[in-house]
């Protein structure tokens, strides 16, 4: 379970506004990669919130996190990137657009970030990346858990209108169904198509 001892000895080194930023899409085939950033009030923490890596949790639990995030953080925001981007700058640049959205609309500025597994170098603002961090830092969690609903919400809204995909189950992931409506109907408009799509 994800703590907030991280974020604690920050505190001690005078930083005062500590963010957790995490992204959730990079292997997705369809729709955008969001990124989430989450600061909490240090007097206002419950490490016994249930808040873990948004991939350890169930969809309903992981809605009433977010809702939960909503209410107590004392900032968050959200950031994304979509495929028709993806497909421009690659990946790995869209994820680092998609986190500096997250970073920049935020309610008020870190001055320090923590971010899962990458190097947050690009960020502009000092920070390290944290191994497996959504499993360490409060913050770095509940910044994969907005992200996470977020993103899964969005898909499913556009699922409907291609329901040949199944993107309601799939959540925009390459399974195999997903993988045969591609082979044989093609790509929609929210597919990326630097994706390459092979038959097994």
């Amino acid at each position: 379970m994800c703590d907030y001892e991280l974020e604690r000895n920050l505190l001690k080194r005078r930083y005062k506004y500590i963010c957790g930023i995490d992204e959730v899409g990079r292997g997705a085939i369809f729709g955008p990669v969001v990124a989430g950033a989450v600061i909490w009030d240090p007097g206002n923490v419950n490490e016994t919130s249930e808040i873990n890596d948004s991939k350890k949790l169930g969809a309903k639990k992981r809605t009433e996190l977010a809702e939960y995030i909503y209410m107590n953080a004392a900032a968050f925001s959200i950031g994304w990137c979509w495929n028709d981007e993806i497909d421009t700058f690659n990946i790995l640049e869209a994820t680092k657009k998609a986190m500096k959205m997250a970073v920049q609309g935020l309610q008020f500025t870190p001055d320090y970030v923590l971010m899962d597994g990458m190097n947050p170098d690009f960020i502009g603002i000092e920070g390290e990346g944290i191994i497996k961090g959504d499993c360490k830092s409060l913050s770095i969690a509940a910044a994969s858990i907005i992200a996470k609903v977020f993103r899964d919400e969005l898909v499913a809204s556009l699922a409907p209108f291609f329901p040949a995909y199944r993107i309601a189950n799939n959540k925009g992931y390459l399974t195999q169904k997903h993988r045969e409506a591609i082979l044989s109907k093609g790509m929609t408009e929210f597919h990326r198509k630097s994706f390459q799509v092979k038959q097994r």
